[in-house]
């Protein structure tokens, strides 16, 4: 049974950072750096999901939605089954529940932000920025 498991958020004053942690379980290693693609979501109340980014198995191509490209990076660690969102620079608008995701479906530009593109998902992890 895969699990995935967020940890990491918590309140930070707008301009600060913090770094979100996904432990992911139930995938062998092969299949975790071989098939396994990842993303993170968040959802603020009040609004709709989105997706913040997505990576391919190896690491090597990334997504970012344009609301956070150049402030968060998201990277993983296949041999630790690990996903990482670096957040940095972060304001009010980034206040919001966040989820990992992991899937088998090949990401591409036209799916990596769509929920349904995914078949696991973590219960999330809040995230609070104040101004």
């Amino acid at each position: 049974q895969v699990q995935l498991v967020e940890s990491g958020g918590g309140s930070v004053q707008a301009g600060g950072s913090l770094r979100l942690s996904c432990a992911a379980s139930g995938y062998t290693y092969r299949d975790h750096y071989t098939y396994v693609y990842m993303g993170w979501f968040r959802q603020a109340p009040g609004k709709a999901r989105e997706g913040v980014a997505g990576i391919s198995p190896g690491g090597d191509t990334t997504y970012y939605a344009d609301s956070v490209k150049g402030r968060f990076t998201i990277s993983r660690d296949s041999a630790k089954k690990m996903l990482w969102l670096q957040m940095t620079s972060l304001q009010s608008e980034d206040t919001a529940m966040y989820y990992c995701a992991a899937g088998r479906r090949p990401l591409s530009g036209g799916n990596w932000g769509v929920w349904e593109t995914y078949n696991y998902w973590g219960q999330g992890t809040q995230v609070t920025v104040s101004s």
